[in-house]
């Protein structure tokens, strides 16, 4: 079960991206499909491309755990390529307009920046590609700073919470996402945690641990506005 802790007036707010910025399958079905395609011609990997839900219930995870998990007997070879062809794949479909952010994604974090939050990304995927999602989806001007593992090869994600939170010197945030890694970060760094129920990709318990689920982005603006209002009052 999730906890019904008071939520504090956040001075941030920090994001993962994909399963709760950026709804992944509408980019990463056809990604996946190609990705095996390309390592069957070239020879680094023969057996049936495994189901692309595998590839989805990963997400979260760093790479390397990616290619373990949904291909345990691969070659190293084969999952260094696997790296590189995910990602030009996804950038060549975002580029060709495919992916799409959840509903009120961007209108919502309109709202929450006009109203002063600093509002940040923390993502276990690669630099490129969570900065060419903010880019080509019009969301730069929002985000204080983008943060990735695969920019500040960071292990966990508890740890590139903490790298940003030390430079931008933030004592207090909450941080949204769908996975349990989300979890682990926020409370790893003292921090309060949105989980994004809307998301698939995982298991319902991931978010156990959680001090408040939603079920539809806009609900974050109710969440804030509660919480200053309890800090008015406090």
């Amino acid at each position: 079960m999730h906890n019904e802790n008071r939520l504090r007036k956040p001075q941030a707010l920090i994001f993962d991206m994909d399963g709760t910025l950026f709804e992944t399958d509408t980019l990463l079905s056809g990604v996946h499909e190609r990705i095996f395609r390309t390592l069957r011609e070239e020879g680094l990997y023969l057996e049936p491309t495994p189901p692309v839900e595998k590839l989805l219930g990963c997400l979260g995870m760093l790479l390397e755990d990616i290619w373990r998990t949904i291909m345990p007997n691969s070659s190293e070879a084969a999952r260094k390529r696997a790296d590189v062809l995910m990602l030009e794949y996804e950038v060549e479909g975002l580029e060709a307009g495919e992916g799409s952010l959840y509903p009120h994604v961007e209108t919502t974090l309109r709202q929450l920046k006009a109203s002063g939050y600093k509002l940040f990304v923390a993502s276990n995927g690669l630099e490129r590609y969570v900065k060419e999602i903010v880019r080509l989806k019009s969301l730069s001007e929002l985000f204080e700073g983008l943060y990735s593992a695969g920019e500040y090869e960071t292990s966990t994600k508890v740890d590139l919470v903490a790298r940003l939170l030390k430079d931008y010197n933030l004592e207090y945030a909450w941080m949204i996402g769908d996975r349990s890694s989300d979890v682990e970060a926020g409370k790893g760094n003292g921090l309060g945690v949105i989980g994004c129920a809307y998301a698939v990709y995982g298991r319902k318990e991931e978010l156990d641990g959680a001090d408040r689920l939603i079920g539809d982005f806009r609900e974050l603006l109710d969440l804030v506005s509660r919480a200053d209002s309890l800090q008015g009052a406090g």
